[in-house]
């Protein structure tokens, strides 16, 4: 989380830099009748760092072994295919097909009665078939730049969840936490688009938010002090537009 929280402050300041840079020079444009076709495509490639809210009861008595539970992101990736429907001048309608791979693990910290420490490890995998919707609000250009704003929704479906795997019969270090196979996020993001000679390369940051609980309670020691998990995402991506 660290990591992209300081990749968002360069992008913006890139921004910024680019911004001021292309204000001042007069350049030859390229691809000038780009933003005039009605309809183009290209593809998508970037990582992502999922993460989940968690909600949780607290211990269920003082003699409770279990004290913490503390989700830990992990660095995954991301590729699709753009399409980009034009609405009018400065307002697309993108759809972006996607293929995502991440994971976020759930570490628990147990207490023992001789008062040791004991962390236990369960990872939540998921690789998403996605189909996010998104508006996207072009700035006026400036010469071979431009910048944006992207929000909207996705469909996802998690092709690894567990979520029909029975855990009761299972031994400690094999029992899984159950997660749904679809989701519903909003996205929230923002952009800058570079013209090249032959096609248009984007720099693109995302944050994904699901709204609903994607935990499927089944009473194991790791699910039932869990009362809620909400998927997050934050996606770095590169698009290749022609």
């Amino acid at each position: 989380m660290k990591l992209f929280k300081h990749i968002a402050i360069l992008f913006a300041l890139v921004l910024l830099v680019l911004t001021e840079v292309n204000a001042q020079k007069r350049k030859s444009l390229n691809l000038p009748e780009f933003d005039r076709r009605r309809f183009h495509f290209g593809f998508i490639i970037g990582c992502n760092s999922a993460h989940m809210e968690l909600r949780r009861d607290g211990p269920a008595s003082p003699t409770d072994s279990l004290h913490v539970i503390a989700v830990v992101p992990q660095t995954g990736f991301n590729l699709g295919i753009v399409s980009s429907l034009s609405l009018m001048e400065n307002l697309k309608l993108r759809f972006v097909p996607s293929l995502s791979f991440a994971q976020r693990n759930l570490e628990y910290y147990f207490k023992r009665t001789d008062n040791v420490w004991v962390k236990e490890v369960k990872p939540v995998e998921s690789t998403y078939v996605e189909f996010p919707l998104n508006l996207k609000l072009k700035s006026k250009r400036l010469n071979n730049f431009g910048a944006y704003l992207i929000g909207g929704a996705n469909y996802s479906l998690d092709l690894i969840a567990d979520e029909n795997v029975d855990n009761l019969n299972k031994n400690r270090d094999d029992i899984v936490v159950k997660m749904k196979k679809n989701t519903i996020s909003l996205e929230v993001g923002t952009g800058v688009d570079f013209y090249m000679e032959y096609f248009k390369f984007g720099i693109e940051l995302k944050m994904s938010y699901t709204l609903e609980n994607t935990h499927i309670q089944d009473n194991t020691i790791y699910s039932t002090p869990i009362q809620g998990l909400y998927p997050r995402m934050f996606l770095l991506s590169f698009t290749f537009e022609g």
